[in-house]
């Protein structure tokens, strides 16, 4: 279908508030709102933020981040650092509700999820993994999980999509990505010494690992 317009929606939801309560046009109205947030929630990262996170609040930079984000899933966009300071909600798009939107549309495709311990990693992968097989996120996207994979951080959809997290220096021998996330390669305290080795470590376990499987 066709996306409603705002005046559209405007309309129908002017409607609602007017019309009686037995009228059998309220029920249309309702699946018509309904399946207009169905499909921008497909369509855009911003509105599926909004409908999986009630108490969210967008800014600027989330506008952004989501605009980077539909580029990096359609293929447009093919590398994106994204540098703010803490609790900018970096982590809750790009290692948290992305994976999720991007397994909505492309179920078939397989995500690599890396943080600078595999626990973290693996806690980004359990979020992501009770997103995809809750009720609200089921409205809007027909994804499932695979019935025989459902660990935290390995797990695959039926589509034959995968989801594998690791932390940083750990192996990546056989598994593929279209999609490769690394989400604070190095702990705060390592990045306050200063030490180059700490960073030379991670770029050579990413430029003969993780890269290559792209």
């Amino acid at each position: 279908m066709s996306l409603l317009t705002k005046e559209e929606v405007k309309k129908y939801l002017q409607l609602l508030t007017i019309l009686p309560s037995h009228s059998p046009e309220i029920s249309k109205i309702h699946q018509l709102l309904k399946a207009d947030k169905i499909e921008r929630c497909r369509d855009g990262f911003m509105p599926f933020v909004t409908e999986m996170w009630s108490a969210f609040i967008a800014g600027r930079h989330h506008k952004i981040m989501a605009d980077a984000f539909e580029r990096v899933a359609s293929g447009e966009l093919k590398r994106l650092i994204i540098n703010m300071p803490p609790r900018h909600t970096k982590s809750e798009f790009a290692s948290f509700l992305f994976p999720a939107w991007f397994l909505g549309k492309f179920p078939e495709k397989k995500i690599i999820q890396t943080a600078h311990t595999a626990e973290l990693a693996t806690g980004f992968g359990r979020k992501v993994r009770n997103l995809v097989n809750s009720a609200d996120y089921q409205e809007i996207f027909k994804t499932k999980l695979s019935s025989d994979s459902k660990a935290a951080g390995r797990w695959n959809t039926s589509k034959g999509g995968d989801y594998f997290a690791i932390g940083v220096g750990g192996a990546v021998t056989g598994k593929g990505a279209d999609i490769l996330i690394i989400d604070d390669p190095h702990s705060e305290q390592e990045a306050m010494q200063g030490n180059p080795e700490v960073y030379d470590r991670v770029y050579e376990w990413y430029s003969s690992g993780p890269r290559q499987r792209l």
